[in-house]
């Protein structure tokens, strides 16, 4: 007797793994196709405004963190051209430096966290984030030479001797702000990929306070000049890091199931991952600093570092809120890639989200 043979099924995942129903509804649901004008606009418009609500908490709470840095410049500007021209080295060459590394090896975890959320494994989450505080305080340690030998980095790039020297004593004195980077970008990153991005906004503008007074009552009432501001800058930081922390510990439970040794596995995979992420991140943003020293060359070098240092200030806050924006996306797509791969799809421009299609500029009809 002949044996009937079913068909192949192609595997269906596990309930386990099963994409997560969360604020933004399943992973793999997406609009309609379109085809009129009048449908395009209305996805356009709705798509937006979800890429809006999840983008500007996530702007605010970049350009609160970046603004740190700006209150500290305009409060050192009252004190001269040499020390406001220290600063703005400081600011924007060496910590330009630590948040570029920084936040590019942090974006490894912003994948790895979006997928293991949309596929349900929650728990991972708090795994990956340990994972990262591992790896990007072990680069920050990598990274203190740069800040203990500025002075002869700077002279040997040609910037002029007596802003060298000032401007690497406030680097040493910024130099425990640059380690909270390390904290705050994998806690932001944990909370993007669940959509607790409120959380970060407002933890974002209490820092930014919290820093202006500090400021104001190291700089101005207690008369201890930049060295106070750079102060100032190191607790801000250090706060919002902290706060971030203290909410994951205390209010993510599904996600923060305590310490755990499976941290440390896995952790060269992990390391390759964070370094590919970082110097497509580094590429873009250390130009501005480099700009800034070699501004030393000219004539008048503390005027021309000071008013470079304002200008690339204002620059910085506009590539914020894309930087903001950008994260969004990632949140939208990172578990839709994970349901994609799932279902054995490839990931193109026509398998994005219409919010996606519609933030890069992907044209939106079925024949694309």
């Amino acid at each position: 007797r002949k044996q009937r043979t079913r068909p192949a099924q192609s595997p269906r995942p596990s309930a386990a793994i099963r994409p997560r129903e969360g604020a933004m509804g399943s992973v793999a649901d997406d609009s309609e196709e379109v085809s009129t004008v009048g449908e395009a606009s209305r996805m356009v418009w709705e798509e937006s405004k979800r890429l809006w609500g999840i983008g500007t908490p996530i702007a605010i709470a970049t350009l609160s963190m970046y603004a740190v840095s700006s209150v500290t410049t305009i409060f050192v500007g009252h004190l001269g051209n040499l020390p406001l021209a220290a600063a703005s080295i400081g600011l924007s060459v060496f910590g330009t430096f630590a948040l570029g590394f920084l936040l590019g090896m942090g974006s490894a975890l912003e994948t790895l966290c979006g997928q293991a959320f949309g596929a349900g494994q929650v728990a991972m989450l708090g795994v990956y984030l340990q994972r990262s505080w591992i790896v990007l305080i072990a680069a920050a340690l990598l990274m203190v030479p740069f800040y203990v030998f500025a002075e002869p980095l700077l002279l040997a790039l040609g910037q002029d001797a007596e802003v060298a020297r000032e401007a690497a004593r406030f680097a040493l004195y910024i130099l425990p702000g640059a380690f909270s980077f390390a904290v705050n970008f994998p806690t932001a990153k944990f909370l993007q990929a669940q959509s607790k991005v409120l959380v970060l906004a407002w933890i974002g503008i209490g820092g930014l306070c919290f820093h202006v007074v500090v400021t104001y009552l190291l700089v101005t009432v207690l008369g201890w000049g930049y060295p106070g501001a750079a102060v100032a800058y190191d607790l801000s930081l250090w706060s919002i890091a902290l706060g971030q922390s203290a909410y994951i510990i205390g209010w993510c439970k599904d996600g923060w199931r305590g310490w755990s040794m499976a941290a440390f596995n896995d952790m060269w995979a992990f390391v390759k991952l964070s370094l590919e992420s970082a110097v497509m991140l580094c590429l873009e943003i250390w130009y501005l600093g480099m700009i800034t020293v070699l501004t030393g060359d000219l004539q008048d070098a503390q005027i021309a570092v000071d008013s470079l240092g304002v200008c690339m200030n204002i620059n910085g806050w506009e590539g914020m809120i894309f930087i903001g924006l950008n994260a969004a996306i990632r949140v939208f797509e990172s578990p839709m890639s994970w349901a994609l791969a799932v279902q054995g799809r490839p990931c193109t421009p026509s398998s994005l989200s219409s919010a996606s299609r519609c933030s890069l500029g992907c044209c939106a009809w079925p024949s694309c």
